[in-house]
């Protein structure tokens, strides 16, 4: 680096651009001259300077205003979007409450058939019973009756 260093080649001053020394030349011309038109042109050469920066800024709010647009109509995408999920949601709430009554409605009645099932198997078991007893009193009345009869026989 200060081999290839030339301090004769380093700015050590800047000049204001040409137009900022035309505008002021004009200024203090307009000035001793007392002239409003030379005023205007020294104005008018300055604020040349910032029609770039204007035409920047008007870009920009353009730009603003499309990007404006366009999140006025996402949120009104997103706000319709939110607003069917909700009706959606309280539609299945609905649909699931009614399921739930369904299923505890089922059940007892899943309850109910299993406690009439159980009744009527008891039942069954008692007249199965029962009809194992009257069999077997029927065989005990035919013996009976047998041996009457066999006694009649004998006794003729």
């Amino acid at each position: 680096f200060t081999k290839t260093f030339n301090p004769s080649l380093l700015q050590t001053a800047s000049r204001g651009s040409s137009k900022a020394q035309a505008s002021q030349w004009l200024a203090t011309a307009a000035r001793r001259l007392s002239s409003p038109r030379l005023s205007l042109l020294a104005t008018r050469v300055r604020l040349d300077a910032f029609t770039k920066v204007k035409a920047a800024i008007n870009e920009m709010i353009a730009q603003l205003g499309k990007e404006k647009a366009e999140e006025f109509k996402k949120k009104d995408w997103c706000e319709d979007e939110f607003n069917t999920n909700t009706l959606q949601t309280q539609k299945k709430e609905r649909t699931k409450t009614e399921v739930l009554a369904q299923i505890e409605d089922l059940e007892s009645t899943v309850k109910q058939l299993t406690g009439a099932m159980d009744n009527l198997k008891s039942e069954v078991k008692e007249m199965e019973i029962q009809r194992k007893r009257a069999g077997e009193d029927r065989e005990r009345e035919n013996k009976e009756f047998q041996t009457t009869v066999a006694d009649q026989r004998e006794t003729q």
